[in-house]
This record gives C-alpha cells, structure tokens and sequence, in this order.
C-alpha cells in the first residue's frame, strides 16, 4: 500500500458519546479506506483490503511469531503464546474452544478499539474468524460496552450472512474492571461481568468453562491486516524488533494509526499539541514522562523502558500548561475508586481512602497527609482481586513522583492558581453494586511450607482472624490483612484452622506443604 500525506480521515461528530478523530501518520494499515468512507462495509471492506486467507494453526502461530504480534489491550502479551496455550487446552477439553473480542475501553481516556468497530468492523471480525477458523472454535463473542459499537458491530455481522463458527456481539455494563480477562468472558457468558479474582487462564476456561483465545479489538485487526499482507510485507513498516503499526489516543479524542519507533514529540505535534507539562503513557495506569523525556522518547518497548514506561492500551495524555496536574490526579484517583467492581477490602475501601488522602493533601493538608497518600498506596498493593488497585496506586505514585513541586505546594496551602480542566477525561459512574455471590477461589499449587491464604474476594475486614492467628496474620491501616498469603509455622497450624472456622466470611483456608 502506499503512504499518503499525514491527514485528518475523520471530522469529529457531536454525538451524546464521544466519536474519536482519525488520522495516519505512517503506512495506513487499519485505516486504509477510512479516507474515502468515514464507516467501511463488507463491500467497501473487501474492496479495499480484499479476501482473507485460511491459515492452519501451525501457519497462525508462525505468523504471530514472526511479527511478534502482541496483545493491545494493556499487557502486550505474545499473541503466539496465547495461540499455543489454546491450541493445547482444546486438545484436553475435547476440541471444544472460544473467541473472544474484548471491545470494552471502559478508561475515558481511551478510543482507539471504539474508533476501529464504529469505523472497520469487519477487519475486526476477520482476524477474530480467522483465529477461529484455525482453532476450530465453535463460537466467536465480541463484548462491547457502547450503544454504537453495539449497532455497528450487529449490522456488520448482518452484513455477513450466516457464518461459522457464529458471531455474536453483547452490550455489557460501562466500567473500568469491565476489560479485564474473567469478567470479559464471565459477563459473555451471562454472569456479572465482574473479575473473578481466580488465577485461572482463559485458555484453560474462559468463555462458558471452555478454552478461549481472549484479546482485544486491535489486536485482532492487525491479524487480519498481517495474513494478507503476509509477515515480510507486514514489517515493512515500524522498527525490526517491533514491526507494524499501532493506534494511539491522543489526548482522549484523537486517535492515530503510527508506526512503531515514531518518536512521541512527532505525533503530539502532527495532533497539534506539545508535551506540556509532562506526558502520561499508558492511561490511568500508565505512568508520567516528564516534558525532557517526551522530547527524546520513541514510541516503542525499548525506548519506553528507559523510562519505566509501557505503552498500555495507547492511551497518549499530554498535560497542558493551563491546568493543575496535582488536581487532575485527584479527579483520576477518585474516578478510579469509584470504578471498583466492589469485591475485595482492598480496592472497595482502601481505593477511596486513598483518594480522600490525596485529595486532603491537595487542599493543603500539609506533609503529614502527604504521608498518609503513600500509606494508602502501600495498603492497597498486591492484595486485590484484580489489578485495579495496584494500577491505580501506580499511577498516584507516578505523579507524585513526575510533579513532586505541585503537590508539595498545595500541601503547604500555597496552590498553584490554575483550574482543573479536565485533560485527563473521566466520567460521573456511580459504584457498582453487586448482587452476585463471588465464585469460590480456585486452589494454586502447593508450595513448599504451609500457608495460610485469604481470598480478597470475600474478606470483610472483621480482623478475627489477626487475634486468634497472632504473629502470622497482621492488619494493615485499613482493618484488612496486610497480606493474602502468609508462611504459617507448624506451631500455628490448629490456631490457623481455628480462625478459618471462626472467619463470618469464610475467606481464609490453609494451604498444604509439599
């Protein structure tokens, strides 16, 4: 394909929900057309990318390997790896096996997998058929969480016709924990689409307890652009150790198509904007690059590493000059505590107190509330079901790091005289009430010392537990257990089986030594 000019494809729409603007800045791959047609259908869809190949499994893996194709949606897994990993559990359940899309962006700051099923579904679906179709799943889901994308994604699968393996595609509730694996596949398979705190793979049982290949929506898309393009034709854009492209959202309401190794500096000023008072990489647990770094920073793994920063699910967020970065992280903390799937201690009560310390400390609470923020973060790390609480105590961190000057004056009461204007979006939820029992945690592999395990999924906060197991279970400053595993000695083993019997919630088990 050739290269066009750098160009905006898509006028932004007034719209009750945000309709993100396209544009290309390097070889168009996932935009291909949009310039012509502001939504492809089938016929302008294989007008323009043409028929999808068949692929065997073997040539899907070798394919994915060698464009080191890499999930989309924030962990950047190796898709090759997720492609064995299910391959080898069909073969245990008897062949029976899953697609699954995950089209939630339930973070404001993030539009690029909306901006792909409101503008190309069908390469979105082509990827997920073709990864089916090599599996021999017999069902492909996309979960979506858009009212738009919704009507989209149904009239391309309309526009398709019968098909196998089916199509289906489900409106799921808007929230952040929304996009994360298990509660993806939990609310495809008409549960809550809460995260089920279990360490289990989706590729052992994902969608309706069967193994299920799980990604998100780009990474999809660019499956089905490398099989036609093949792998050497597919590296002709981006880096050698990082071929291809990849979508970012700029500033919550533009997204772009770039090439791997770009440098961050070119893309903020092709959108019209600088680096500001610094850059957040990754979204709402991402990580801050200050205005220097963002100059010199290539969009790339390794270039982001010397940073400490990953590129997540493309979220881009520049901080402008105009507005108070230490009162934009305090609308962020508490946007994400209320954002909590509302099962464990640690993210339903220690979230907002962390939220309600920062902010305390913005509103000149001096260094002793200062204190208290990094108390709260320490409190949450490591001990919730999911990932929520430790991103967003990344993300506190990151800042007080990136702006230690901001939150140091507006602790000592001095401000810094600018508004918050709302640079990194969020979105009035109200918290998520559940009325559906946690699924019971799912027993890990013995190691080598008895250990006594909590479930945060089910704790309570009763503290019972910290009286009769003294010395083994200790309570962080939020009543819970500062820990969910503990070494339990053998003299405290009858005291431990006490305290699983005495638990009112039921959320403490020994675990058996080798």
């Amino acid at each position: 394909m050739t290269a066009p000019a750098p160009t905006q494809l898509l006028p932004a729409l007034a719209e009750a929900e945000p309709v993100p603007t396209l544009a290309s800045f390097g070889p168009p791959r996932l935009l291909a057309g949009l310039d012509e047609i502001p939504r492809m259908d089938r016929v302008a869809h294989l007008s323009r990318h043409g028929s999808l190949p068949q692929l065997t499994p073997q040539e899907l893996v070798a394919l994915a390997e060698d464009i080191d194709l890499r999930g989309r949606g924030g962990a950047g897994f190796p898709f090759a790896r997720k492609l064995t990993a299910v391959i080898d559990g069909m073969k245990r359940a008897d062949g029976k096996g899953a697609v699954v899309v995950n089209g939630s962006e339930g973070e404001p700051s993030c539009l690029k997998d909306t901006a792909m099923l409101l503008q190309a579904p069908h390469l979105v679906l082509d990827g997920a058929l073709l990864a089916a179709d090599a599996l021999g799943a017999q069902e492909v889901a996309l979960g979506v969480t858009r009212t738009d994308v919704l009507s989209s994604v149904q009239r391309a699968i309309d526009e398709r016709g019968p098909v196998r393996p089916t199509l289906r595609v489900t409106l799921l509730t808007e929230r952040f924990v929304t996009g994360e694996g298990s509660a993806m596949t939990n609310g495809l398979g008409g549960g809550p689409g809460l995260p089920s705190g279990r360490k289990i793979r989706s590729s052992e049982r994902g969608l309706n307890g069967v193994p299920t290949l799980l990604s998100n929506t780009e990474t999809y898309a660019q499956l089905a652009v490398a099989a036609r393009l093949g792998a050497l034709g597919y590296r002709t854009a981006g880096l050698p150790t990082e071929p291809g492209t990849l979508l970012l959202t700029v500033a919550g309401s533009r997204v772009v198509e770039v090439p791997y190794g770009v440098s961050l500096a070119r893309v903020l000023a092709l959108c019209g904007m600088d680096q500001g008072q610094g850059v957040l990489i990754g979204g709402y647990h991402g990580t801050f690059i200050s205005p220097a770094d963002a100059l010199t920073a290539n969009l790339s793994k390794e270039s982001l590493a010397e940073y400490n920063a990953v590129l997540g699910a493309g979220a881009v967020l520049p901080i402008p000059y105009d507005t108070c970065p230490a009162g934009e992280t305090v609308r962020v903390a508490q946007w994400m505590a209320a954002e909590s799937a509302g099962q464990c201690g640690p993210c339903v009560l220690g979230l907002p107190a962390l939220a309600d310390q920062l902010d305390r400390a913005v509103r000149g609470g001096g260094e002793a509330a200062l204190e208290a923020v990094q108390t709260r973060m320490r409190a949450v790390e490591k001990r919730g079901a999911c990932s929520h609480p430790d991103g967003t105590s990344r993300f506190v961190a990151s800042a007080l790091r990136s702006f230690p000057e901001e939150f140091e004056r507006h602790a000592k009461g001095f401000g810094c005289g600018r508004p918050v204007t709302g640079a990194l979006p969020v979105t009035g939820n109200p918290p998520l009430a559940v009325t559906a029992p946690a699924p019971a945690p799912a027993r890990p592999a013995a190691p080598p010392q008895e250990r006594l395990l909590i479930d945060w999924t089910l704790c309570r906060g009763h503290g019972l537990c910290a009286d009769v197991v003294p010395g083994v279970v200790k309570l962080g400053a939020d009543g819970y257990p500062q820990s969910a595993s503990m070494p339990l000695p053998a003299r405290m083993r009858r005291r431990a089986q006490l305290a699983v019997r005495r638990c009112p919630a039921l959320a403490m088990r020994v675990q058996d030594g080798n």
